[in-house]
């Protein structure tokens, strides 16, 4: 008896049940996955649809008209957000590259730890309080807002994306790189110069440009920054436009002609966001494909 018990309980599951498991699996994935990609869609046709008209070629090269006033663009928050997230990237990506270098040569030391413990930690602080904390220390001793405040605000936010991702990438370049760098007599800071920083720069890249696209979009910081202006400016030390800051400008307006220029201004934003992590993810995917990278 005893033996015809232990027989039931390793006979191997029939055929027709596993498949049936596998198709309830697959079925709830897949609802899983429709219900996450719905809403992203929507959000997207939606603003597509309000957006849409109010793209234009005048649109990307002529400056705000005043409020009430039908047509003008968005040139300013263009120049503007260019020259924030510029400044930022010029402060994050040494700062967030090096910091990740330095948790893969040494990854169990203490400095380490603490390292991707406050990547981790910083990614999760809500952008306001970066606004409030770059206002404090730039804005108030300066006594005026300006670009290099809000660039300052954005590398707070792009450098833990940068270090994370880095440090992922520079861990999946193959040991036998490095091994080869040492039997050949170079040292381990020149192999990781030049043989580890360059098989990863794809990597980085893509780090350096998922940061891009964490940053891109934050309002709240710029409102307490770089605070918007209606002209052209491209002075470090003085206030300037944004694309976020610019759509809520124009969302919270009583006028109609604003209210659909918040939707094209949202468009252009969600597209460069989109274009900036689809070209992200792409370039990882190469990357790793060319050459056969595998974490082991």
């Amino acid at each position: 008896m005893a033996s015809s018990v232990l027989l039931r309980k390793n006979s191997p599951i029939p055929h027709s049940m596993r498949k049936g498991v596998n198709i309830i699996m697959l079925v709830g994935s897949g609802l899983c996955t429709l219900i996450v990609i719905i809403p992203l869609i929507w959000i997207l046709g939606f603003v597509f649809v309000k957006g849409a008209p109010s793209i234009s070629l005048d649109f990307f090269t002529r400056l705000p008209t005043p409020a009430g006033i039908a047509g003008g663009g968005l040139l300013n928050a263009l120049v503007g957000s260019g020259i924030t997230v510029g400044i930022g990237l010029l402060i994050a990506a040494p700062i967030g590259t090096l910091a990740a270098l330095f948790m893969v040569v040494n990854p169990r030391s203490r400095v380490a730890l603490l390292l991707r413990f406050s990547a981790d930690v910083i990614s999760g602080v809500p952008s306001i309080v970066m606004g409030i904390f770059a206002y404090t220390l730039i804005v108030l001793p300066q006594k005026h807002f300006s670009a290099f405040s809000g660039g300052v605000v954005l590398s707070f936010i792009m450098i833990p994306t940068i270090i994370r991702t880095v440090e992922e990438m520079l861990n999946l370049v193959p040991l036998t790189y490095r091994e080869g760098s040492l039997a050949l007599g170079a040292s381990e800071w020149r192999t990781y110069l030049t043989v580890v920083m360059p098989a990863a720069i794809d990597g980085i890249i893509t780090g350096v440009m998922l940061a891009i696209a964490r940053a891109a979009g934050e309002a709240a910081p710029m409102l307490f920054t770089a605070f918007g202006n209606p002209f052209m400016s491209t002075a470090l030390n003085q206030p300037i436009a944004t694309l976020p800051q610019t759509i809520y400008v124009y969302a919270i307006s009583p006028y109609s002609d604003c209210q659909v220029k918040a939707w094209g201004t949202a468009l252009v934003l969600i597209i460069l966001v989109l274009t900036l992590n689809i070209a992200a993810r792409v370039l990882s995917g190469v990357r790793a494909r060319r050459l056969g990278i595998s974490r082991n």
